[in-house]
């Protein structure tokens, strides 16, 4: 069936507006555990279950972005404690971050003194949203040139960092999740096995380690009841990377994961080759422009 969104929602969304139809966005969500379609609010009654869920998104799809729009705010209409958490944000942009949530200073002082991504605007009602209402948001990302350092050097180079440093970071040593994840990582990079991509994965896993921990270290605040993570689809699709890591460092907690990406089987999609994904799977339509 064909989910449809207000054209109000798109005024929210410059880019995404300028891609989409006045009236309506489509996608199809699939629920794999009880195997059937369901809408945006049913996903959101679904996730009373989760403390934790993670929104595994195509960086550029416009959809997406709306989608987690409207879920953010279904939850937090539905649900005391509810955290956005972003991979977004780096783990030292957290003071600036909340220093623009709380009213201390301004939009263009954000802009100016945090890493902000090339299309934060499609991400920016969702961080207009939580200012509005109160909500704190978790910058989750590891700083780049952290993860950097790892790619030159590998993960024992990062002990060289002054303990400020390692602050921002997943604890030491870092996990290098073997297995499944990291024949998915060799794969994407083609199957090529060396020291040079040993390293590049390594760096993947403090990228993914240190976004877990952050979540794990939010879920504790007795505040926060629920998190909203936001990342790449890579880091948690299958339950590996970023969610492999959660489970480590808070296996109590109750983690849901959505995977969502633009598929040109929209209208009759083969849910049988996706079930694997997610507890959720949601397709987009293709055919709408990406924004970057």
């Amino acid at each position: 069936m064909t989910k449809r969104i207000l054209c109000c929602l798109l005024g929210l969304f410059p880019l995404a507006a300028a891609a989409m139809q006045p009236d309506s966005i489509r996608y199809r969500i699939y629920d794999t555990q009880e195997k059937r379609e369901i809408g945006l609010q049913d996903l959101a009654s679904a996730i009373q279950r989760a403390d934790v869920v993670f929104f595994g998104e195509e960086h550029n799809d416009s959809i997406a972005h709306v989608l987690q729009y409207e879920l953010l705010v279904a939850l937090n209409e539905r649900y005391a404690g509810v955290a956005l958490s972003m991979e977004m944000f780096v783990s030292d942009d957290q003071l600036v971050l909340d220093e623009y949530l709380s009213g201390l200073i301004t939009e263009r002082n954000l802009r100016k003194d945090a890493v902000l991504w090339n299309n934060y605007d499609d991400y920016r009602p969702m961080v207009e949203y939580a200012k509005d209402h109160h909500l704190p948001v978790l910058a989750a990302n590891a700083p780049s040139r952290y993860t950097n350092r790892v790619t030159r050097e590998g993960l024992e180079s990062l002990s060289a960092l002054d303990k400020a440093a390692r602050a921002l970071l997943a604890p030491l040593p870092v996990d290098t999740l073997t297995g499944a994840y990291y024949q998915k990582f060799a794969g994407l990079l083609g199957g090529h096995e060396g020291m040079g991509n040993s390293k590049i994965y390594q760096s993947q896993n403090l990228w993914d380690a240190t976004m877990a921990y952050r979540i794990s270290k939010m879920a504790k605040k007795k505040s926060v009841k629920k998190i909203l993570h936001l990342n790449g689809r890579f880091h948690s699709d299958e339950r590996l990377g970023t969610v492999a890591h959660l489970t480590k460092y808070a296996p109590k907690l109750a983690v849901l994961n959505i995977s969502c990406f633009p598929h040109e089987s929209i209208d009759q999609p083969d849910w049988s080759s996706f079930s694997h994904l997610g507890d959720f799977v949601i397709l987009t339509d293709p055919a709408v422009a990406k924004t970057f």
